[in-house]
């Protein structure tokens, strides 16, 4: 059998390579679309499409929204438009036109009106009521204050005034004080009020506790010229009739000493007598004294009195 031509055609010329024929690749627009795990997600889910979308643009914009606002923040923008509002309500009529103060007795006007009409803006939005009771709240007299706004054109003042129950002298000046020792206000000479007269450093502090002591025995407060604090620890009360009553220290044992000596004074009748000093001081005892021109004479006790020293 003769295979030349079979074999020249199965000829392969060295260096050729086998080429095979390689199939025709299909064309893209024949390929289904691979889909997105968003666009796989909103086919699942149990929300139709569009109203996703809609929701998503509202996200979106809220988003937005956001961080605008949190930049006006930064730019204190919200001061800005509060105060530019505040304004166009104040030239819509609603000013401060009048202050309206109630409560005061005692204390000056004046200095409670330059307070409330010294504003930056006499609109009645910017009006700032904590900044006014604040102030008020540095004078004396104050001891609490109410501020509100009555529309259109009123801010009201309404103050509560401290109690004066004593008169303070210290560094030959005279004040009134509340029972708290807040001082008040000075005294003129010429217009003492009827108030107890408390002496010494720190002694407006121990109002209270004076009050407390002659609470004790309500006669003699009528009697008493003053109270001096002695040391910071104790009182000598001082009688219209001149004499001094020295107490000893504590509430407690000065309001005994107290109650023993007016039930002595209603048996013996010590005031307006001529002494100059009765001291308590020590327990179970009282200690008079004269003047020092009749030091020397001493007066005897009378029964009564005898009873109750040692």
């Amino acid at each position: 059998m003769n295979t030349t031509r079979g074999d020249d055609r199965t000829r392969i010329r060295r260096g050729d390579a086998v080429r095979k024929r390689q199939p025709a690749p299909k064309s893209r627009r024949n390929l289904p679309r691979k889909q997105s795990l968003i666009a796989r997600l909103l086919a699942n889910a149990p929300i139709p499409v569009d109203q996703l979308r809609a929701a998503g643009r509202y996200v979106f914009f809220g988003a937005v929204v956001c961080l605008l606002g949190a930049g006006a923040v930064a730019a204190q923008l919200p001061q800005m438009l509060g105060q530019e509002f505040g304004e166009a309500i104040g030239n819509a009529g609603f000013q401060v036109k009048r202050v309206e103060i109630v409560g005061i007795k005692r204390m000056e006007r004046l200095p409670v009106y330059a307070v409330a009409l010294d504003q930056q803006s006499m609109a009645m939005p910017l009006v700032d009521l904590e900044q006014v009771r604040s102030e008020l709240m540095q004078f004396g007299w104050v001891k609490d204050a109410r501020i509100s706004r009555r529309l259109p054109d009123t801010l009201v003042v309404d103050i509560v005034e401290r109690q004066p129950t004593a008169i303070w002298q210290h560094n030959q000046q005279l004040s009134l004080v509340d029972g708290e020792g807040v001082v008040l206000a000075p005294v003129d000479l010429a217009n003492m009020p009827d108030l107890p007269l408390v002496i010494g450093p720190d002694a407006n502090r121990q109002v209270q506790d004076l009050a407390a002591l002659l609470a004790a025995v309500p006669s003699v407060k009528p009697l008493l010229a003053g109270a001096t604090w002695v040391g910071g620890r104790r009182w000598d009360l001082r009688f219209h009739t001149g004499e001094t009553l020295a107490l000893p220290e504590g509430l407690d044992q000065a309001q005994h000493a107290l109650v023993k000596f007016v039930r002595i004074d209603a048996n013996a009748r010590m005031l307006g007598k001529g002494f100059t000093w009765f001291d308590m001081r020590i327990p179970n005892r009282l200690v008079v004294r004269r003047p020092a021109e009749q030091a020397n004479v001493p007066p005897p006790p009378p029964p009564e009195v005898a009873k109750e020293t040692t």
